[in-house]
């Protein structure tokens, strides 16, 4: 689609990126210690940073990531948000407390509180870099897209801005700013989001839908056929000329390119009703250039789409204002008009063609758009498996993402901790509830740019004016400001307190620390960067849940086996880490979504057909820590006699307790 900018989402814009500017600048001056700049020093108060662990969460992938997949797949993109709020029960009763009292600054801390491992040190200190940037990698994606809209700039240009500011930002202030900026853009989406879906609700539904009068419904074609043989078919409309067939035995998918008047459009034969129906198409020459329904993108030819075929009653063509009932029910007895994407190669050009996929209102409010899990609809064994996959790394990932776990540092106790938590759950709860009725209510009003799904909640925004949007969309950069200075300071304190003060030894200086984080977090920055160009085309909730799988498999049972398991030993902890993080890498990388999106093999058959690696390197990294821990209870025990010694000789005062169960 092509964009325009408005001088209020500019003015808008450049008056948040100041207010965090300035947020940062204030916290930069009384920033001097390490313990400030990591940990805000300890003494953010627990409501504060309940609503800031609500603005680390609310990241590109639940405001834009969620509301493109419902948009685009109804319940399944709801599932996202289902997997994600659960995962805090897992922080809740199992993590909040125990991370405050075993951890200073980072996620390794904690982890090596027993040990004093440097072995403990180096694979969690890379392993919170990897969760980290794949953590990044949809929070870029998610500024380039916003960035396009909004300011009318290219995709790099917005990777590039927020790069840059974010990095200005860690780079100043620390914990301290990023904590005040997600309190504040925290507090404003949930009031925002609020108000968009009452909008939703006053404009009811509509089964040609035209943005409030703004933008004229646009609908698609359709043209009898008198014979559809293979290569044979014929038009009842004989002005048209047919120049190629597409067929896909695999999908049984056929597709017509015809051309009228010196122009060339792409078709769908529906054999069902002796039919062929308009599409939309993306051609990407091997020449480098993009053609939109064959024409430049600034000829607009390319269209936004989402409407209701029909709203359960043949009569009724719009309902009136609505509420939080009758909206579900209204899209639950209708047809909604979705649309498929398939991928096909046309000589050395690729070809992208969108074709419409009605489906009844009541399919679309449950799973199976996306996620095929029922074996009476098609879904296969790995199907299934995919899903099951998918809603482990959300519910266990959650607990073992670096930026959320140092966040328990920055109150002053545990107690203080898990209050926080319960306030992030009630806020997160309720924002995700709002997901829903965004997500679906882009769906229905005709506002979802195919080329962008996590385009839909702010362009539903601006078909209610250009002000909303503004707002909406200044906000959702906010968001992806304060979340990707969360995952830089967790970057930042793996790099200069891990590695270098702690498994180096060098004995840094707080200044030293201080200034070895501002170093880690300019390059941090700039690698984000680079992966936020390259990831450009994927939904920005699918990127996520890789980065969940990544946490929930290298992160979480350490986490949980240092906490509860008195067997545990340092060299078990190291086999879990790094086992749980190559398989779910390696896994990842291997898998057909990556072949397809990320290499763009396009009709080639991937080594690993699942897409989501957790069901499988979860298990492993519990079963490594086991299994090793089982094998080196001897140098546990040896670890637990030198605690004796070291208190017999220092007289029992606990000094040498640091040394608890060393086995380096």
């Amino acid at each position: 689609m092509y964009y325009e900018a408005s001088g209020w989402s500019v003015i808008l814009f450049v008056g948040i990126v100041l207010v965090v500017l300035l947020i940062s600048y204030h916290f930069g001056r009384k920033t001097k210690t390490s313990d400030g700049y990591y940990a805000a020093g300890g003494n953010i108060h627990w409501s504060v940073n309940g609503i800031a662990f609500a603005g680390d969460y609310l990241s590109a992938a639940s405001f834009l990531g969620i509301c493109g997949m419902i948009a685009v797949s109804g319940y399944d993109g709801f599932l996202y948000s289902i997997g994600y709020l659960a995962g805090w029960i897992v922080a809740l009763f199992l993590v909040a407390e125990p991370m405050k009292k075993l951890g200073k600054y980072t996620f390794t801390d904690a982890l090596d509180a027993k040990f004093d491992s440097k072995g403990i040190k180096l694979v969690a200190a890379i392993s919170t870099l990897m969760v980290s940037i794949f953590y990044l990698i949809p929070q870029m994606v998610g500024a380039g897209s916003l960035i396009t809209p909004l300011l009318g700039m290219p995709h790099w240009v917005g990777v590039v801005l927020v790069g840059t500011i974010v990095t200005i930002i860690v780079a100043t202030a620390g914990m301290a700013s990023t904590t005040y900026v997600q309190f504040m853009k925290g507090g404003m989406l949930i009031v925002f989001s609020i108000a968009l879906v009452f909008l939703i609700f006053s404009r009811g539904i509509s089964t040609e839908p035209d943005q409030g009068g703004d933008v004229p419904f646009r609908g698609f074609t359709t043209i009898k056929t008198l014979s559809l043989e293979p290569y044979g078919v014929v038009l009842e409309d004989s002005t048209y000329k047919l120049i190629r067939e597409y067929t896909d035995e695999k999908t049984k998918l056929r597709f017509l390119k015809l051309e009228k008047d010196g122009e060339v459009t792409i078709w769908r034969v529906n054999e069902a009703d002796s039919l062929i129906d308009e599409t939309l198409y993306v051609l990407n020459k091997s020449d480098g250039t993009t053609l939109y329904n064959g024409a430049p993108k600034e000829e607009k030819k390319f269209y936004q789409v989402g409407h209701m075929s029909d709203l359960g009653d043949e009569e009724e063509t719009r309902t009136g204002t609505l509420d939080v009932f009758s909206f579900i029910e209204k899209i639950k007895k209708g047809t909604v008009v979705r649309w498929s994407k398939h991928v096909l190669m046309d000589g050395n050009d690729k070809l992208s063609i969108y074709y419409q996929n009605p489906t009844p209102g009541s399919e679309v409010l449950k799973p199976g758009q996306k996620f095929k899990v029922d074996a009476e609809k098609g879904a296969t064994l790995t199907n299934q498996i995919d899903f099951i996959s998918l809603m482990i790394a959300l519910f266990f990932g959650t607990a073992a993402l670096p930026h959320i776990l140092i966040r328990y540092y920055t109150v002053s106790s545990p107690s203080a901790a898990r209050k926080s938590t319960i306030v992030a759950i009630s806020v997160i709860g309720l924002f995700y509830v709002l997901t829903l009725y965004m997500g679906l209510g882009a769906m229905v009003n005709g506002v979802i740019d195919l080329t962008n799904d996590n385009m839909s909640a702010p362009l539903l925004a601006k078909s209610f004016g250009v002000l909303i949007f503004s707002i909406i969309s200044a906000l959702a950069f906010a968001t992806i400001l304060g979340t990707v200075s969360g995952l830089i300071v967790a970057s930042a304190g793996a790099v200069a307190h891990d590695l270098m003060d702690k498994f180096r030894n060098k004995n840094l200086t707080d200044k030293k620390k201080v200034i070895y984080g501002k170093f880690a977090s300019i390059v941090v920055g700039a690698i984000a960067i680079g992966f936020g160009i390259l990831f450009k085309e994927m939904n920005v909730s699918y990127l996520v849940g890789w980065a969940f799988a990544i946490a929930a498999s290298a992160n979480l049972p350490a986490i949980l086996m240092v906490l509860f398991w008195k067997k545990t030993t340092a060299q078990g902890v190291i086999a879990s880490v790094l086992i749980g993080l190559v398989s779910a890498l390696g896994l990842i990388l291997l898998s057909q979504e990556t072949y397809n999106n990320v290499y763009g093999l396009v009709g080639v058959h991937a080594p690993v057909q699942i897409n989501n690696p957790a069901i499988f390197s979860v298990p492993l990294s519990f079963i490594s820590l086991v299994v090793v821990s089982l094998l080196t209870q001897k140098n546990r025990k040896n670890g637990i006699n030198a605690i004796n010694d070291n208190d017999n000789n220092d007289g029992g005062n606990g000094k040498n307790k640091k040394f608890a169960y060393n086995s380096k």
